[in-house]
């Protein structure tokens, strides 16, 4: 039997690929495991039957046989330890991949979503414009200490692995606010993973998602 997850049966994003499912389906996408998918509304998500496999009530979720996960990087480091093609294989190269991924979730990301939500959220309150430049500083600031690092390579650390994989769905969340053109090293990293057969394949089946639910 395949892996099955879970994803928005209308997200928010309006198929704009930043859902964080994605994660997942590239990742599966990238080590050549098909995988079925059970779409939720925001009602069943906060469900007995979901809550018992994501306790917070989100998406995504990841169920094969009798394992339940949830967390994106959990379920993406999951897939990379059972197949080939996402971790090197030698021990420390692998660990320096996992490294990468806690990065892009612990270090990379909080900024950026504080930054995101602030704009959805806040916008009409009074402190927001004298807010917003102290959210975008510390944005500018990690994307700056990430372009440094990177510098002329390609990827983060050798091959393409689940760090790059990770890293480049959290840039991903800046570019509806334009911060990520300032760091043209960050562009054409971000590019190089979108460009990947695997990524298109994932974008294109959560965006098919999008497409139905108009419709419908």
């Amino acid at each position: 039997m395949n892996p099955t997850i879970t994803a928005f049966k209308a997200s928010p994003d309006r198929g704009r690929g930043l859902a964080r499912d994605l994660r997942v389906r590239w990742a599966l996408e990238e080590v050549g495991q098909p995988y079925d998918v059970r779409l939720v509304t925001f009602a069943e998500m906060k469900a007995p039957a979901h809550l018992a496999v994501h306790p917070f009530g989100q998406i995504p979720t990841y169920e094969d046989g009798g394992l339940a996960l949830f967390e994106t990087g959990a379920i993406v480091l999951h897939i990379a330890e059972r197949h080939p093609g996402l971790l090197p294989d030698e021990p420390a190269a692998r660990a320096r991949a996992i490294a990468w991924m806690f990065a892009a979730l612990s270090t990379m990301e909080p900024p950026i979503v504080e930054r995101g939500m602030a704009g959805l959220l806040e916008r009409d309150k009074p402190w927001f414009d004298a807010r917003l430049p102290m959210l975008d500083e510390r944005v500018h600031a990690r994307l700056s200490q990430l372009s440094d690092r990177l510098g002329g390579a390609d990827w983060l650390d050798g091959a393409f692995s689940a760090g790059d994989l990770m890293m480049v769905t959290v840039l991903r969340r800046l570019e509806p606010t334009g911060l990520l053109e300032a760091h043209p090293t960050l562009v054409a990293y971000s590019a190089r993973g979108q460009a990947r057969p695997a990524y298109q394949r994932a974008f294109e089946a959560q965006y098919a998602v999008f497409v139905a639910a108009s419709a419908g």
